[in-house]
């Protein structure tokens, strides 16, 4: 075995490409863990698809309807199908992948299960999910047209690759609402993962959110694990450490990140190191100027403080004074519940609105958000307790 600097070998590479392709003619049960879906969709997805289809969790009831949603390595389709059902007539799906078999299986399945469902909301897209600006098509169409047999031809490819990524980008930048994953991310090679991160995020529209099933483990995996093709093909040795995997998404930009769904019990176990299943979901929309506008938020518990992914402390029963747009995410998923708005009394305009210091927590003054004239005295709304209480 030939280890590259630390990094995935040719075989290695080369390994995940041909075993999927040889799962998308003959099952393989090796490359997949039991996942149990909605049978309502799957009666109206083909028996070969089903059949061979590689996952390790269920991302999509995190779709909702009328979204568009992006299946990263969509495989055989199972998954946009799903989802397909999800959004519904006023839904798009596309799924993304650079294996040609899959592609081929996935494509032939769709016009069967439009015909089911009574409408047409899937396309299948040749591309690689930590690049999805090249439309590996387009690229093929030009070198098929303009093949490359010299340095200038190689300098030429470049720059068709960059004009192709600016002009006739594989998935526009925010025009995605949901972007799912099956046990896709960790076949990426170690090198393009931040790339695959960012990509994640540009595709996003602003509040969009990311759901994301893989195989995580439990320890950093040695590197004679990760040469191993087998391991790696096989969604083990290429498995994200459980923590980096959440950091991943905070390093790309995404707030709110959750793991939704984690197994107890590992899949597999190899050399004492776990590797397990787990959904995270994350969302877009933190990114923003911050504004005074006078607001307050306070956190209810049940913890006596929590702290977010820009650092703002929250302590339990205090208001604490957020800017506008940290305002309006804590009212949002997956935040819902867990905080008490405070409304000024008195409304800034957004266009009168000046600069607010996120960098600290610091709490509100109730003056703060009334007015520092407010000596109001109103009488009894009604029952304290509920309409037919008797608790004061």
């Amino acid at each position: 075995m030939t280890v590259n600097n630390g990094k995935p070998n040719k075989a290695v590479e080369s390994s995940v490409y041909d075993r999927y392709a040889a799962a998308a003619q003959q099952v393989e049960p090796a490359l997949c863990c039991p996942v149990e879906y909605a049978a309502d969709f799957l009666s109206v997805i083909p028996d070969e698809v089903i059949e061979r289809d590689y996952g390790c969790g269920d991302p999509t009831p995190y779709v909702e309807p009328g979204d568009t949603v992006l299946d990263l390595g969509s495989g055989g389709g199972k998954l946009c199908f799903i989802a397909a059902q999800v959004v519904g007539e006023s839904g798009r799906v596309i799924g993304v992948d650079c294996n040609r078999e899959m592609l081929t299986l996935a494509r032939s399945a769709a016009p069967k299960v439009a015909e089911r469902v009574g409408f047409s909301n899937v396309e299948f897209r040749y591309g690689m999910i930590q690049d999805l600006e090249l439309d590996l098509a387009r690229l093929e169409s030009e070198l098929t047209k303009h093949p490359v047999k010299d340095s200038d031809d190689f300098l030429r490819l470049r720059h068709l690759q960059e004009h192709l990524r600016s002009e006739h980008p594989l998935v526009a930048s925010d025009s995605i609402d949901c972007v799912v994953s099956n046990c896709v991310l960790n076949l990426v090679r170690q090198q393009d993962r931040t790339q695959l991160f960012a990509e994640l995020f540009r595709v996003l529209r602003r509040g969009g959110r990311a759901a994301i099933s893989d195989i995580v483990s439990d320890e950093t995996v040695p590197e004679e694990m990760k040469h191993d093709p087998q391991l790696w093909s096989g969604c083990l040795s290429g498995a994200f450490r459980e923590d980096e995997f959440l950091q991943a998404f905070e390093e790309a930009g995404f707030h709110g990140i959750e793991v939704a769904k984690r197994a107890k019990a590992p899949w597999q176990t190899i050399n004492g190191i776990e590797f397990r299943s787990v959904t995270v979901v994350a969302y877009k929309g933190k990114q923003g100027p911050c504004l005074e506008r006078n607001q307050a938020v306070v956190y209810r518990g049940p913890f006596k403080k929590v702290e977010d992914d820009d650092g703002h402390l929250y302590r339990r029963g205090e208001r604490m004074a957020v800017c506008d747009k940290t305002f309006q995410l804590l009212g949002q998923k997956p935040y819902q519940g867990m905080f008490d708005a405070i409304e000024p009394l008195s409304q800034v305009p957004l266009a009168d609105a000046e600069p607010f210091d996120c960098r600290r927590s610091k709490l509100r003054h109730p003056h703060e958000s009334k007015g520092i004239d407010y000596r109001a005295t109103t009488e009894s709304q009604g029952p304290c307790c509920g309409s037919d209480s008797d608790c004061c």
